[in-house]
């Protein structure tokens, strides 16, 4: 038996919505597993190939052991796992929340699908430690999470379609290293604030508002601590958002995300990619689309 998934990359955070939003992006990784032979065989291709494991600590692995061990049954020795990667490795656009997606999605296929959606994000955030990347890559669209005291409940939103760009910098940055950059405690003040704003991105991007948007994109909880870890960054932020764009750090970053209207990708990716390249950052820019379709299953080649 063989099972193929598609999973699409996503942003959270969304400014002020620290840990709450997630917002699928159109750009798709394809993981096909195959139950055959008696050994693991990881092939990778695409962003990544050299720099992400080809064995049992790849995330993918480690996200299918996860849901065989909820139903106490051992992983299959054999497997051939031929991953596609189209999302950067620690770019903050969810390639982790992706693998993990990929993972869950196809043991709980193999396996006849035992576990619902709602319980496979509770299991890949017990490995991803938040929600809100992984919940957009399941469900699909704009995806509030809350925690509750079963785990994560996530619940999809209305959004309209929205152009992206995506500015990656070539910097070593990882989501542990972001989040040991943030203050254990904020002023009750700066809560209020981005609770305030949270609620405004959401009718921003429910109305498909990219002023609004931009006036909403505010946040007193975690971009003024993570900024100054990414040479430039704070730079092309405010550039991005002087020439018109929504921007704000794309989950833990390093990237930025800017959303724009149609026409405007070209001169918002130029602002962006300025001052990286004055402190002579090399960087990557993705001009991306959101979409409100999540991962999508195949199971031997029949949908």
């Amino acid at each position: 038996m063989s099972v193929t998934v598609r999973v699409p990359a996503s942003t959270a955070n969304l400014g002020p919505a620290f840990d709450c939003l997630g917002l699928a992006l159109d750009l798709w990784n394809e993981t096909r597993v195959e139950v055959t032979g008696d050994r693991l065989i990881l092939e990778i291709s695409g962003e990544g190939a050299e720099t992400l494991p080809h064995d049992q600590t790849n995330r993918i692995v480690q996200a299918m052991a996860r849901v065989y061990d909820e139903v106490s049954e051992k992983l299959p020795r054999g497997l051939r796992i031929s991953c596609i990667q189209r999302i950067p490795p620690g770019g903050g656009i969810g390639s982790s929340a992706a693998a993990t997606a990929a993972g869950l999605l196809t043991a709980n296929t193999l396996l006849g699908q035992p576990q619902k959606l709602p319980y496979l994000l509770k299991l890949g955030t017990e490995l991803e430690g938040h929600s809100d990347n992984l919940a957009a890559s399941l469900f699909g669209g704009l995806v509030l999470v809350t925690q509750e005291a079963g785990g994560p409940a996530a619940q999809k939103l209305d959004c309209a379609s929205f152009n992206a760009v995506v500015i990656r910098p070539d910097q070593r940055f990882t989501t542990k290293d972001s989040r040991n950059a943030l203050p254990k405690q904020i002023p009750l003040a700066d809560a209020v604030f981005n609770i305030a704003h949270s609620i405004q991105v959401v009718e921003a991007l429910r109305n498909g508002d990219i002023s609004a948007l931009a006036s909403a994109f505010q946040d007193r909880m975690h971009q003024q601590y993570r900024l100054p870890l990414i040479p430039g960054a704070a730079e092309a932020l405010a550039a991005a958002q002087q020439a018109g764009a929504a921007a704000a750090l794309s989950g833990a970053g390093p990237s930025l995300i800017a959303f724009v209207e149609e026409g405007r990708e070209k001169a918002i990716s130029e602002a962006l990619r300025a001052p990286f390249a004055e402190k002579g950052v090399k960087t990557q820019i993705y001009v991306l689309n959101t979409t409100s379709k999540g991962a999508e299953i195949n199971a031997d080649g029949r949908e």
